[in-house]
Order: structure tokens, then C-alpha cells, then sequence
């Protein structure tokens, strides 16, 4: 079995992500590829960090955060990094939760202000 070894250019590709958010991701040390003059490789566990980072975006979680949850895998192991993930997860939660909430009220209140201005032209 090969090694995953995708280029700067396949890296953009596979995850759909722009150039200038991959270099990114390097700058703050999400990502660690392997250079070879001006050229960069990502292997397997660079790969497997994106996927991660990406997930991560989805959930809400920030960027530093999750650089700090990947490093406490490298720095003290999975089960760590696993303990450390079931904390983010659940205040994660907990904050989708309230932002949840407070869309539901604001959502209600602009149908109840649509509905009243519906009915004021109705009757004007």
C-alpha cells in the first residue's frame, strides 16, 4: 500500500479549499507538510488533520482551539486528546444550543411582525 502523498495544488483539491486558506492553515500550525525546496507534501497525518480541522469549522469550533486540541494528541496521546474532545464537544453544545434558542425567538418575532404588517396592508 503507498503512502498518502498529495501536492500543495491536490491538498486545495481534495478538500476544496482555497490556496490562501491552506497557507494558512500552515501559518497558525495547523498543518505541517513536508517541504522540498519551495514545494510542499501532505502526507496521512496531514491529511487526517484537515479532515479534523474541517469538522471542526463546521461545528463552530475556532481555529486556535482546535490547534490546541491537535497538539495535546501529539504532545500526550489519543486518550488525552479524546478526553480533551468529550469537553469541547459538550460546551460546543451547549453554546449551539443558546445560539439555537436565541434564533428561534428572533425568527418569532420577525414572522409575528410579518404577519401584522401582512394584515395592516390587507386592511389599508
Amino acid at each position: 500500500m503507498s503512502e498518502i502523498r498529495l501536492s500543495f495544488k491536490e491538498m486545495c483539491a481534495k478538500f476544496d479549499v482555497t490556496p490562501r486558506t491552506l497557507r494558512y492553515y500552515e501559518y497558525i500550525e495547523l498543518l505541517q507538510p513536508e517541504r522540498q525546496g519551495r514545494s510542499r507534501f501532505y502526507g496521512a497525518r496531514e491529511v487526517a488533520r484537515m479532515t479534523l480541522i474541517l469538522r471542526g469549522r463546521k461545528f463552530g469550533f475556532p481555529l486556535e482551539e482546535m490547534r490546541q486540541w491537535l497538539l495535546i494528541r501529539d504532545n500526550d496521546g489519543d486518550v488525552a486528546q479524546q478526553k480533551a474532545w468529550v469537553t469541547m464537544a459538550a460546551n460546543q453544545l451547549a453554546q449551539l444550543a443558546e445560539q439555537r434558542q436565541q434564533i428561534d425567538e428572533a425568527m418569532a418575532e420577525l414572522q409575528e411582525l410579518h404577519d401584522i404588517t401582512v394584515e395592516t396592508l390587507k386592511k389599508g
